[in-house]
This record gives C-alpha cells, structure tokens and sequence, in this order.
C-alpha cells in the first residue's frame, strides 16, 4: 500500500518531482529547487522512511515507486518530470519502466540500473550507534560520529538526518528497516523480461564518483534507448551539491529541451 508522502512545492511550470537518496531528505534539493523553479513547479519529496514522510515495514523500489505514482496523480495531474539522485534515480527509473505514463522526463543523477557498491552498511550501523540521549545538537551528533566514519562531510550529512522533538533528538530516517533492507536498497529490482522507458532520459554522472561507469551504459541503452549522458567532471557522487550550477543548467536545458 502507498504511503503518503510529504513534499514542498516551489515556482511554476510544468511539474518536476525531485527524489533525494539514501539518509537524504527534500530538504538537501531546496536551492536546487529554487533555481529550477524558475520555469518549473518544483515538488521535493521526502520518500518513505526518510524526513517527514511516514514509516513502513517495506523499502523496496516498487513499493517506493507506487509512493510517487500515487503522488503525481495526486499533486501533478497525472504525470511529471521526475529527477532523482541516487535511492532516489532508482526509484524514478523502477517508475520509468512500471509506469512510464506518469514521466514526461526522466533525469537519473549518478546511479545505474543496477546494484550499486559505494554505500556501506557501516554507515547504518554508525548512526544506530550514536547516543542521542547526549546529544544536545546536529554538530553532536557528527562529532558522535568521527571514531567510525572518517570522511566531516559524510558525517555532516549523516548528522542531517536528525531532528529535534521535545523529548529530545531522534533520527528521521527508519535505521532499523534500512539496515534489513540494506541489499534490497543497493539492488536493482528484476523487472518483466522487455520493459523499457522510450521516453527522453538524461543521466548525469559525478566525474569523480565511481557510481555511474562506462560498463553501466549497455544495460542504459536497453533499458532507455532514448538515454542521453552528461558527466559534470568536477563533480562527486553528489553531484547537485558539488556543482550546483552546471548541474541546474543540464537539468533545465534537458527539461527544456
């Protein structure tokens, strides 16, 4: 069953829903969203077991997907352009290929369809493990998390994930369904034999990230025969936050298009 996810919407235009990834939220996209707003409706989602969205048993991309099919009947008249980075550019392609009536444009940030290895489950396990009851702030929670993941800017937004209630601080995204459904979110789910999205899909590669590689383009090309790339050279997995303008100008040009 779908649940019913919470969004914000900015600008107007044609609409384009955007997807955020693992531990992510639609708060990561807000200026993002203000640029492409500009000509667009923007809906940032928060997807289940994440942000303001509710929490469920199930975390699989189908199930995920129905979550925005649903949303876009609902907030977008029936069909949209989608754009998701990572958990979220799985989603959108698991959508693509199940209900590709609901996707006028299809813009994938730095995933494949298909399992992907850059994310450790050690990060789950770091955050389960941060004390929250000594936690006071966002910034105690990082420094909760230097001893196990090494890398601030990680940590910096891990600690994101966090927010503040009266009884104190807690996580906003569902660590205990992630951390059992951790294969299941790294996968790619094993659709009908011939679905296909002919639609125009862009896909924009982090120049520095290991996600998206050359071997992945055959099984683009089956799955998307209509795929462009873009890589953004300067760019890591997190493509939108490291290069934000040349990544709104590929957006917005594509859309545009």
């Amino acid at each position: 069953m779908a649940v019913d996810l919470v969004v914000s919407e900015t600008g107007a235009g044609p609409p384009l829903v955007i997807l955020h990834g693992l531990f992510g939220s639609r708060r990561n996209w807000t200026s993002i969203a203000s640029a492409l707003g500009r000509r667009h409706r923007v809906v940032t989602v928060d997807l289940r077991n994440h942000g303001e969205s509710p929490w469920d048993e199930r975390m699989d991309y189908p199930a995920m997907a129905e979550d925005v099919a649903v949303l876009i009947g609902s907030v977008a008249g029936g069909m949209a352009s989608v754009c998701g980075h990572s958990m979220g550019g799985k989603v959108a392609m698991t959508l693509a290929l199940t209900a590709p009536e609901r996707i006028d444009r299809l813009v994938v940030v730095d995933i494949p369809p298909a399992a992907s290895r850059g994310t450790s489950i050690d990060l789950v396990r770091a955050m389960r493990a941060v004390p929250l009851v000594e936690c006071s702030r966002r910034a105690d929670v990082a420094a909760a998390l230097a001893a196990t993941v090494p890398d601030p800017a990680i940590r910096s937004f891990l600690a994101q994930s966090v927010t503040v209630r009266p009884e104190g601080l807690a996580w906003s995204v569902n660590l205990a369904v992630i951390e059992r459904e951790f294969e299941t979110i790294l996968g790619f789910p094993d659709l009908a034999a011939g679905k296909t999205f002919a639609k125009p899909t862009l896909f924009i590669a982090g120049g520095r990230s290991a996600y998206l590689r050359p071997r992945h383009w055959p099984e683009i090309q089956r799955l998307f025969p209509a795929a462009t790339l873009e890589v953004v050279e300067e760019a890591g997995h997190w493509v939108h936050a490291d290069a934000p303008e040349p990544f709104t100008r590929l957006v917005g040009q594509f859309l545009g298009a």
